[in-house]
């Protein structure tokens, strides 16, 4: 079988967990060929087994201004650079209005049934929602076969038709409150944002011997990831798996990079990456959600119940073997954190639980170990975290010529103090979680493989990773965190018992094995109901009888009588 995986900023160029990912899948099912589509790809990728290839790249970097990204608005699949650069005659503008006023009509129009922004109760509605989704697939096609037989679609997406086209959508009849509320620096915002989102409609990977020789096309993402599997499916019948294990809608919802938008735009952005994902989760022939909290997203973006199937993430539970089977290793009295340091982890309200801890067992000890990141401005919180403990917890000595220790640590993942993960949890007896927002915490798997009790916050896919083997409070609730941690750290046995199960819980669930043969029979499943396709050389199925092709003197006789004919 033949696989499409579409990519976006991940495998095979960049690491990370959707990176090992799909790598894992790869190498896992060395009896399908992969052929990778990447967007946002840049750089040495990593090796490949001999069954996967890189067909295509494509930079989708936020600027047109260099020379990658005018090579991408250049190129086309139907037409050289020269023809991508020409301006639209007469017709082609006609068509681009046409199609640009259909999408734009759905993205402004209120009450979109199915979408996650729409406020309308069951059973309002439901015709006019129906009909603006429909504008908008109406209208990303149009626009997409376009780009397929004229290109130039990303100057088109930039020009002034575009701008008045969309301000047109935004005064018309039963236009969102906040897009009736956006000026030309609001319009010329989101048509910039939208040229971007819609790069995939003009890259040249939609020929027979690309995406079209593809037997399933399997994006390890929602939204603009998407996009080359819902044309592929549009020009070529393909059908479309999507995978996310972080949905693309909630992490826009979430981003702080839109924080200084204003708030016209920001409902026109929401509004777009809505009707994105409705499209995608309505054109896919099987939806596989890494939990229970993403499903529930898919589900609310208008996704059918009957094609969402639950795929747990496969994660290497040897690494962590040694440190599991030793359950009693580790500080008894240690609490231990592990994650990325940034304000939706709330690790002001770990400091305030841990405080109250030590007033009821003054013995207690809180390592926070931070995963490195790279990004300007990561480390603004975790100095004021450090801070905090600093004026919460003074240095401690026990006489006046010792050096003070503070019962608060931090450390960084790779450096001396925790240079591995498994080394981390093996130093404490409970791992605890104090996040106010989460979607899939690996950080709760990895403590389980290790058979660590765990102390975590109602958050996400918490309750459907932990199960019964740890202790689960509210968020934003310091006390409650107090109490559950200390009823662990001074009960062993209840400690130990908890560990046991979240260890059995984990192999059970989240390993690389149960995560590799889900995916096996998901795409058996999905060729198996796909229309066959003949292309030129395949041959025609079943033109021979089976004992034509087993040798021995029967087979002969079979060939002479007409039965059929070995093949040369």
């Amino acid at each position: 079988m033949r696989i499409g995986l579409l990519t976006e900023g991940g495998y095979p160029y960049a690491t990370g967990e959707s990176g090992l990912w799909c790598e894992r899948l790869v190498h896992g099912l060395g009896q399908h060929q992969f052929d990778l589509y990447v967007l946002g790809g840049s750089g040495t990728p990593r090796p490949l087994p001999p069954n996967a290839r890189v067909a295509r790249t494509a930079d989708l970097g936020g600027s047109d201004t260099g020379p990658a990204a005018r090579n991408l608005l250049e190129r086309t699949a139907f037409g050289d650079r020269r023809a991508a650069r020409r301006a639209y005659g007469r017709r082609e503008r006609r068509r681009f209005v046409e199609a640009f006023h259909r999408l734009a009509l759905g993205v402004c129009g209120e009450n979109v049934t199915g979408a996650a922004e729409s406020t309308a109760g069951p059973g309002e509605n439901n015709e006019a929602g129906t009909e603006l989704g429909s504008a908008f697939a109406e209208g990303l096609y149009a626009l997409a076969e376009l780009a397929r037989e004229r290109g130039g679609l990303p100057g088109a997406l930039r020009s002034d038709d575009a701008v008045r086209t969309l301000e047109s959508a935004c005064r018309a009849p039963g236009a969102r409150r906040g897009a009736a509320a956006a000026g030309l620096p609001d319009h010329l915002a989101f048509v910039e944002h939208l040229e971007r989102t819609l790069r995939p409609l003009s890259l040249d990977w939609y020929a027979e011997d690309a995406l079209g020789a593809a037997d399933l096309c399997h994006a390890a993402a929602g939204g603009t990831a998407a996009l080359p599997g819902l044309l592929a499916k549009r020009f070529f019948g393909t059908p479309l798996l999507v995978t996310e294990y972080g949905v693309q809608l909630r992490s826009h919802y979430l981003s702080a990079a839109g924080a200084d938008r204003s708030a016209p735009l920001r409902t026109l952005l929401a509004a777009l990456h809505g009707r994105l994902a409705a499209e995608v989760y309505g054109q896919a022939a099987l939806l596989t959600p890494g939990n229970a909290h993403a499903r529930r997203w898919q589900e609310k973006c208008g996704a059918d119940r009957a094609r969402i199937r639950t795929v747990h993430p496969g994660m290497a539970a040897d690494r962590f073997a040694e440190v599991g089977e030793d359950e009693e290793s580790g500080d008894p009295a240690t609490l231990v954190w592990v994650g990325r340091a940034e304000p939706a982890k709330d690790l002001i309200a770990l400091l305030h639980a841990f405080a109250e801890i030590r007033a009821r067992q003054p013995d207690a000890r809180l390592r926070i170990v931070a995963v490195p990141v790279r990004e300007p401005g990561s480390g603004a919180y975790l100095a004021h975290i450090k801070g905090l403990a600093a004026q919460l917890f003074p240095d401690e000595a026990a006489g006046a010529h010792a050096v003070g220790e503070n019962p608060v640590t931090f450390e960084e993942l790779g450096g001396p103090e925790a240079p591995t993960l498994e080394d981390t949890y093996a130093a404490g007896a409970v791992v605890v979680l104090s996040s106010v927002v989460e979607g899939f915490p690996a950080s709760l798997v990895e403590a389980m493989f290790c058979a660590r009790a765990t102390v975590s916050t109602d958050v996400g896919a918490v309750v459907e990773i932990i199960g019964g083997t740890g202790l689960v409070v509210p968020p934003r609730n310091p006390r409650a965190l107090a109490d559950a941690c200390l009823a662990l750290l001074r009960e062993p046995e209840r400690r130990h018992r908890l560990g046991a199960a979240a260890r059995a819980r984990a192999l059970e669930l989240f390993t690389v094995e149960q995560n590799l043969a889900a995916f096996r029979g998901i795409y058996l499943e999905l060729l198996s109901h796909a229309p066959v396709r003949h292309r030129p050389g395949d041959g025609v199925p079943f033109a021979h009888p089976a004992e034509a092709h087993v040798p021995g003197s029967w087979a002969h006789k079979a060939v002479a009588a007409g039965t059929g004919a070995p093949d040369a």
